[in-house]
């Protein structure tokens, strides 16, 4: 049975070895190709991937991977477990030399939402593990997630997909919803300071697709609190692929993701 913990960790340390040889914005930012996502697919991406399926390769099992870069490819015979990778979850501020990108890691038992079973989000800036099994619960450095939660009303609500045009569209109708804004750039994260209770809310403005949240969406899950494609729900059945589903919303109940997304409509 794979190790995923120990499969994530050793992909954190070739990734770390991605970034020490790619430096700077000159050596990261240019563009090779269209990745099967619909995104430019620059140097830090690719090398990064690349590394991440070298690992993959490595692991000599049976399993499906879905990525941003490559799409959906089978590894040995296909089928078994269904691997959602997104290696640079905000690539735009890896490749700028910000500190707040991720690795994200899902690994599921079936082909929806609800099927992902492990979930795996790396800072490279805070170097904060973020993991969440199913059904036992999520952890931040190996310590469970626990003490204070979200807030009952939204003072911090984090906004992703952020062009300017988007935001300019959607402040004005957030105005009586949140007190306070951050615009971060790694949605994998936000969720994850979701789930710890130091945002209070997520909303990611333009179509999320599977890359983008299956990892981070099992701990906000596993603390109980809500999560929710607003314009395609339910949540849990929505496939693990590379289709534009929704935009995404998450919060600590039910009734606070309905009043951002009736907000954002």
């Amino acid at each position: 049975m794979t190790d995923w913990l120990s499969f994530c960790r050793d992909a954190v340390a070739d990734l770390e070895e991605v970034l020490r040889g790619l430096p700077t914005r000159a050596e990261r930012e240019p563009v090779l190709r269209l990745g099967e996502g619909g995104d430019d697919t620059t140097a830090i991406d690719a090398a990064a991937e690349d590394a991440v399926v070298r690992r993959l390769e490595a692991l000599g099992v049976d399993l499906t991977l879905v990525s941003e870069e490559l799409g959906v490819r089978a590894f040995g015979n296909g089928g078994g477990p269904t691997v959602v990778v997104d290696p640079i979850d905000g690539s735009v501020n890896a490749k700028r030399g910000i500190p707040f990108f991720s690795l994200s890691v899902a690994v599921a038992d079936g082909p929806t939402m609800d099927d992902v079973f492990f979930g795996y989000v790396y800072d490279f800036g805070a170097r904060e593990e973020w993991v969440a099994e199913r059904g036992r619960g999520a952890f931040l450095d190996g310590a469970a997630l626990h003490g204070p939660g979200p807030k009952d009303t939204i003072e911090i609500l984090s906004l992703e997909g952020t062009t300017t045009e988007a935001i300019t569209a959607a402040v004005p109708t957030l105005r009586d919803v949140a007190r306070r804004l951050r615009v971060m750039g790694s949605l994998a994260l936000s969720l994850c300071h979701l789930a710890a209770g130091r945002v209070d809310a997520v909303c990611c403005l333009k179509p999320a697709r599977s890359i983008d949240i299956a990892a981070a969406q099992l701990l906000v899950r596993e603390r109980g609190y809500a999560i929710e494609l607003f314009e395609d729900p339910p949540f849990g059945r929505a496939p693990l692929d590379l289709g534009q589903r929704s935009r995404v919303v998450a919060a600590g109940t039910d009734a606070l993701c309905t009043q951002v997304a009736a907000a954002l409509r």
